[in-house]
């Protein structure tokens, strides 16, 4: 999950402070040297973590912490606000062209994920409802325009191609004349990459760039490479002025530095961020949202957003008043989790949770396509009368079902163990709802 370690770390953090009732110089100075480290080995850039830490200080020893009843979260307040205008305050948006289509030029290092990255692109803007077309323009690296193709049938995005011998820029241009023809708005350029920065590259790409005059160049940087890959923004950006970064694989970098000290060292905001590698996995950066993340205080505004487009909401309604009741049955589950798999990976949407974290068992929750296979071998060799009473499953029912699913007893053991603390969690959560915008509600950290 990303940023999972920073997270454990700020939240114990926060957690000495909540438990003090006035704070003095000295538990500001311990909390700070505690953050200090945190983001360290979190791998931001060590002069961002100074000034950060600096700016947090500050604010934090002054009245509006000091005099107020409740301390701890005053302090977690201004992190929040800090490390919100650390990421750029503001979601960045596109710039349109005034005539004609808009052009996204998409640049980068070999293995970013620049032709994953580019139809992902188009696949979000079409759901917007503009009119995109990929541009094969990496003659170099072996199957990169086929790879594209394909990508774009799936998509059902056109893909301009000129082949592997026709000059970049030249592609460039008779896709913005094909665009033209066709009615299309964007233009998204795929470009090569190399394994290193060199002269030859960057004279390619800033040749792409003077004849085509993109509205948008943006790099795309393995989130995973840390301070590699803001080292990269800042090259890149000597030679072709970027308008943006794309940062991928931010579900798998559990520390998150490439997020949080790009915009600081280069001020170059963060448009995209890569959180998986399907298609869909691509958002807009929202640096509130994810400064919220950080801090375990969830993301219910992106949470929203993708249960409107993936969940039927009035199975989602039913399922509501069944689990605020506990009535939860394997034929729900099962349902639930389907429902879920579309939303994407489950560890993601878990980190949008307020508090969920704190949930014990929560975060070893992991259900992967593979998993679900299992789910429902296991829940459809029971009975209709077992999947509505999970708790008449005794230990030669779950025998038979084993036998009848292919799967051994110990994990339809877990299964129904997983089952019990989803009932568990929901109560919880339900428990929240109501509970939520009483007055003294507590932030969930």
């Amino acid at each position: 999950m990303a940023f999972e370690s920073l997270t454990d770390k700020l939240q114990n953090v926060f957690k000495k402070l909540r438990g003090k009732g006035k704070l003095t110089p000295q538990d500001v100075d311990e909390a700070m040297r505690e953050v200090r480290m945190a983001l360290l080995e979190a791998d931001v850039n060590f002069k961002v973590v100074k000034s950060f830490v600096a700016q947090v200080k500050e604010r934090a020893t002054g009245a509006e912490v000091m005099e107020s009843l409740t301390p701890g979260q005053q302090v977690v307040k201004i992190v929040n606000e800090e490390l919100t205008a650390l990421m750029g305050d503001n979601p960045s948006q596109i710039s349109n062209a005034g005539r004609g289509p808009t052009v996204i030029l998409m640049v980068g290092l070999q293995g970013s994920g620049k032709t994953t990255s580019s139809a992902k692109l188009a696949r979000l803007f079409k759901k917007q409802g503009r009119r995109p077309m990929l541009v094969a323009c990496d003659i170099y690296r072996p199957a990169a325009i086929k790879q594209l193709q394909v990508l774009g049938e799936q998509l059902d995005v056109p893909v301009f191609s000129l082949g592997d011998k026709a000059d970049p820029a030249d592609i460039a241009k008779g896709a913005y004349a094909e665009a033209e023809r066709q009615a299309l708005d964007m233009l998204i350029i795929d470009t090569a990459g190399r394994l290193h920065i060199d002269d030859a590259m960057m004279d390619e790409l800033s040749a792409l760039s003077d004849a085509i005059k993109p509205q948008e160049t943006l790099l795309v940087v393995d989130g995973m490479t840390g301070q590699d890959a803001v080292k990269a923004t800042e090259a890149f950006n000597e030679r072709l002025e970027l308008s943006g970064v794309v940062l991928t694989k931010l579900d798998g970098d559990t520390r998150g530095g490439a997020a949080l000290s790009v915009k600081a060292v280069t001020g170059k905001p963060i448009k995209f961020v890569g959180m998986g590698e399907k298609t869909d996995a691509l958002e807009q950066f929202h640096p509130d949202r994810m400064a919220s993340r950080i801090l375990g205080m969830g993301d219910m505004l992106s949470l929203i957003e993708k249960a409107q487009t993936n969940v039927d909401i009035k199975k989602a309604q039913e399922m509501e008043q069944k689990l605020l009741k506990a009535e939860l049955s394997f034929d729900d589950f099962l349902e639930q989790m389907q429902q879920l798999k579309n939303m994407g990976p489950l560890d993601q949407l878990l980190g949008m949770l307020p508090g969920a974290g704190r949930v014990k068992g929560l975060k070893d929750m992991q259900l992967d396509e593979k998993d679900m296979a299992h789910v429902e071998a296991i829940i459809r060799s029971m009975t209709p009368e077992e999947r509505r009473k999970p708790q008449i499953i005794n230990g030669s029912r779950r025998k038979r079902i084993a036998a009848g699913s292919g799967m051994h007893i110990s994990d339809v053991n877990r299964l129904i163990k997983q089952f019990e603390q989803m009932q568990k969690m929901m109560k919880q959560f339900g428990q929240m709802g109501k509970n939520f915008g009483k007055k003294g509600m507590k932030l969930p950290f």
